[in-house]
């Protein structure tokens, strides 16, 4: 499992032409069943010790109907922190975005419950106080997500569109930028067992509802390039992730912080990441 985690996965030129273009890319055989079965019930455990929502699905708002969102679970479960410094994930990070390394940014799991409410439109990096825009969310299911359950879906190219960037995640985003949307193409299409999605931090993106009787089990890793500095925060939520994520940072300088370590490097990561295959040809939605 350990080796699985650090062996890179080959990209091909156009699969990293296709993120740039249309801001995301879902990429098959990333993580094979053995690995997925030996973290999913750890990052599940975690949620269920670490949730604090009481509330029944009914009484909760539109962002609390949509899933059990505990964040930096690593911080907590040593095992957890093998899955989130994936230096195989990082890699395909890193080469999608096309800088020479990445920092953890910060983990989230996502837990959709059976009957849970949609994820409405909104872009991650209205959230985060990050001086350019290379930054990137790995989506990843512990489990096949079926269209009844609730799969990612993404506004293709629409990490270039400028509008709508001041809107949090709310019934108010998804009315709005789904309005602005409603003439771009968009991606909605189910995940496969070991499938990852990898989106920029401007793409629009949401989820339907959990319509099945089963969990939607995601953890998600955020990514930021390696000589990333802090910008000031445009808004409360940016001053928290600020507060949060990168203790210690100062607006204008890198960050460099215990929170946000190397998750791989392409000059320092040479030596231990040979080239490899994934014994599975690479397919993207």
């Amino acid at each position: 499992m350990h080796d699985e985690l650090s062996t890179p996965y080959s990209l091909t030129a156009e699969q990293i032409a296709r993120y740039r273009r249309d801001g995301y890319i879902k990429l098959k055989h990333v993580l094979s069943a053995t690995v997925l079965a030996a973290y999913r019930d750890e990052i599940a455990q975690m949620v269920r010790q670490l949730n604090t929502e009481t509330k029944p699905l009914g009484e909760r708002t539109t962002y609390s109907k949509a899933f059990l969102q505990i964040t930096n679970i690593w911080e907590q479960s040593a095992k957890v922190k093998e899955f989130v410094f994936s230096k195989r994930l990082g890699r395909i990070a890193a080469e999608l975005m096309g800088v020479d390394g990445v920092r953890v940014y910060h983990d989230q799991a996502l837990f959709k419950e059976a009957g849970g409410g949609f994820t409405p439109w909104h872009a991650d990096q209205f959230y985060w106080p990050l001086s350019n825009e290379n930054a990137v969310t790995a989506w990843i299911p512990l489990q096949p997500v079926s269209s009844e359950m609730g799969p990612l879906a993404f506004c293709v190219g629409s990490q270039r569109l400028l509008a709508h960037r001041d809107l949090s995640i709310s019934d108010d985003s998804e009315v709005q930028i789904g309005r602005t949307l409603n003439d771009y193409p968009k991606e909605e299409s189910p995940y496969d067992l070991g499938e990852v999605s990898f989106h920029a931090g401007w793409l629009f993106h949401r989820a339907g509802p959990n319509h099945t009787d089963q969990m939607r089990g995601v953890m998600t890793v955020i990514y930021m390039e390696d000589g990333m500095k802090v910008a000031p925060p445009k808004n409360e939520n940016q001053q928290r992730d600020w507060d949060r994520w990168l203790p210690g940072a100062q607006i204008g300088e890198i960050i460099d912080t215990p929170l946000n370590p190397v998750i791989y490097s392409r000059t320092a990561g040479v030596r231990d990441l040979e080239p490899a295959t994934n014994g599975q040809d690479a397919t993207v939605a």
